[in-house]
């Protein structure tokens, strides 16, 4: 384990230091919370290191970046090790599997394919994934949709894709406008059922409308939410919120 260890102040650490010392972290001599930590277990870990390197992104702040990016490379590394004590599969075949996707799905770089412009990489990208993934019907695209993406975001990608297969979809503003009067009226009844029924879909409207607007809907609404923080923190400051 010790040559695991820097042996000067100058030497820095390679990814299959990292390895070895994950592997260390779970074995019988290592760390008892490491050893009992399962895909189930730390699944959330990775979802919080995502948001965390986001974090980073949006305050454009390098060195937490690169500290995020860190954490996150050490839940791909935890997951592999995991993986690999199950005979599931190795650190390595996940390099091969990312390497041999990219050069497959990039044709145009690493094949004979040509492409004029990103759109059309993004189209060919597509073609390929849909290949790869034997996905030969419209709800085979939605249904691949991950579930575990955040709600607004899974909704606007569903749509996205729906259009993108010429799927006949009502026009978003009259969509929101019409569910919107559903909501009122499922309001004025007082059925909780109705009301959560048109609640719902004013939301998927609502995302799907920043879609065909080119608008993220996540962070829209991460941008009002934080206009409404500021707008309370303002009026604690001037002493007009009591």
């Amino acid at each position: 384990m010790l040559k695991i260890l820097m042996e000067g102040p100058n030497e820095t650490y390679t990814i299959g230091q990292l390895l070895k010392i994950m592997k260390t972290l779970r074995s019988p001599n290592g760390c008892p919370w490491d050893r009992e930590q399962t895909h189930k277990s730390i699944r959330n870990d990775a979802l919080e290191e995502v948001y965390e390197v986001a974090d980073a992104i949006d305050n454009d702040d390098s060195e937490a970046l690169c500290e995020e990016l860190g954490d996150m490379l050490l839940q791909v590394v935890f997951h592999s090790c995991i993986a690999e004590e199950e005979n599931e599969f190795t650190f390595e075949d996940v390099v091969d599997g990312i390497c041999k996707k990219l050069v497959l799905r990039h044709p145009h770089v690493f094949g004979e394919a040509n492409v004029e412009n990103s759109s059309e990489v993004l189209d060919l990208w597509d073609s390929i994934k849909k290949q790869e993934k034997k996905q030969t019907t419209v709800t085979d695209t939605l249904e691949s949709v991950p579930k575990a993406f955040p709600s607004l975001m899974r909704a606007a990608k569903v749509q996205k894709r729906a259009r993108k297969a010429n799927v006949s979809l009502e026009n978003p503003q009259d969509e929101l406008n019409a569910n919107c009067e559903l909501l009122k009226q499922a309001i004025s009844s007082g059925d909780k059922e109705l009301i959560n029924t048109a609640y719902s879909a004013c939301l998927f409207n609502l995302a799907g409308m920043g879609q065909a607007l080119g608008i993220n809907a996540e962070e829209a609404l991460n941008n009002a939410t934080n206009s409404f923080i500021e707008n309370i923190k303002q009026a604690e400051l001037n002493g007009k919120l009591f």
